[in-house]
């Protein structure tokens, strides 16, 4: 091999080293900072990611809303018709926040099998539900239609 083509194969072999090593770098950062989507039933089954922020999404139940007298705490279950989830958060409600709508919420389960979430997001007008949320409930009702 003469020393020209020995150059060419080093310069080749050093961009393909470089551009794997980007692409391991970007595809460990963009595992990091995934969160995943889970509704009741997921939740319910096991499935939803350990020890790390996550989305749970559905309808709040009517009648599960509870504040605390002395702090900003609140309680509420969310649930996508077949299954239930306590939630519980620390913060100020958004003002479309009501029982019997569409809610998001940023947070994680604990081994005491309630949601603590760290943020809350809630529909924007009386025709929207978080498109996430819309599908778990219609995998929910197909899910009990099935199971009757």
């Amino acid at each position: 091999m003469t020393p020209t083509r020995k150059k060419r194969l080093m310069l080749i072999v050093m961009v393909f080293l470089g551009v794997a090593l980007a692409t391991a770098i970007f595809l460990t950062a963009f595992k990091e900072n995934i969160m995943f989507f889970k509704s009741p039933t997921e939740i319910n089954a096991g499935d939803f990611p350990k020890q790390r922020n996550f989305r749970i999404g559905g309808m709040v139940k009517d009648q599960s809303l509870q504040r605390a007298n002395d702090s900003l705490q609140v309680s509420f279950v969310v649930t996508d018709h077949a299954h239930d989830v306590t939630v519980t958060y620390q913060g100020i409600l958004p003002d479309l926040f009501r029982e019997g709508q569409g809610v998001v919420a940023i947070g994680q389960m604990n081994n005491d099998g309630v949601f603590h979430a760290e943020e809350v997001l809630a529909k924007h007008d009386e025709n929207y539900m978080p498109p996430e949320a819309a599908a778990a409930v219609e995998a929910a009702k197909k899910y009990k239609e099935g199971s009757n």
